[in-house]
């Protein structure tokens, strides 16, 4: 399935590479091939959106009934199997399924690591031929080759970093948590960042750029998806 899936976004981005190399010249620090990780990647994105947007509606969902499920968890906090039962009733009526952020997740999970290994072996996913690839220019900005790590520990590792916490604290801002819970998903917003920072030292920096430029998009969508969230609990009012 993940060689399918690869082959299949290896092509979307061969495509994309194809496409921009044939409009106008290229520029000397903006490599089309840059140019065809960061289209790809958005595109890539948008092919998730679906996905992602079933998962911020399962997460508003859970948000509406957090209180009915906390006065049952009070309520029968003794009694275990009442608790569960009168839970997977509220689940019912609610047309609710629990499990559904999971699937999602495992959904996603096959999808995300074709497109991570197509940027970690282009050669056997989108070019096909070694002798195309190396002859391509894999410059960005700053970085003069693509397949090589971010030679500057505040380039790509630290925008790697940096996006990831906003991520992280918009997408946790979006769901009603306990202390316990709330303190916990503090700590998780800093490691996080930090072993993505790590992560990102050593990976080539064309996969940082996927990372970044994933993360901007999941961070604007998250926005778009909290603002929505907040005008729905103002109605309900």
């Amino acid at each position: 399935m993940t060689a399918f899936l690869g082959n299949l976004l290896g092509g979307l981005l061969k495509f994309i590479f194809d496409l921009v190399s044939k409009v106008g010249t290229e520029p000397e620090k903006f490599s089309y091939y840059a140019i065809a990780i960061i289209v790809t990647t958005i595109i890539f994105k948008l092919i998730l959106l679906p996905i992602s947007l079933h998962q911020s509606k399962s997460t508003k969902k859970m948000n509406e009934l957090q209180p009915k499920i906390k006065e049952i968890q009070n309520k029968y906090k003794n009694d275990p199997q009442t608790q569960q039962a009168k839970m997977m009733e509220v689940y019912k009526e609610n047309k609710y399924n629990p499990a559904s952020g999971c699937l999602i997740l495992l959904i996603q999970f096959p999808i995300i690591i074709a497109f991570f290994n197509v940027l970690r072996d282009p050669i056997k996913y989108v070019f096909k031929d070694p002798n195309v690839y190396a002859a391509i220019s894999k410059v960005f900005l700053w970085i003069p080759n693509l397949e090589q790590p971010d030679p500057y520990l505040w380039g790509i590792p630290l925008l790697t970093a940096i996006t990831t916490y906003l991520q992280s604290k918009t997408m946790s801002s979006s769901v009603e948590t306990n202390p316990q819970t709330e303190s916990s998903q503090k700590v998780m917003n800093i490691f996080l960042p930090l072993m993505m920072f790590m992560f990102a030292r050593s990976l080539a920096a064309g996969i940082g750029i996927y990372l970044v430029v994933g993360n901007i998009f999941q961070i604007i969508q998250q926005l778009i998806s909290n603002r929505s969230l907040g005008e729905n609990k103002e109605e309900t009012k």
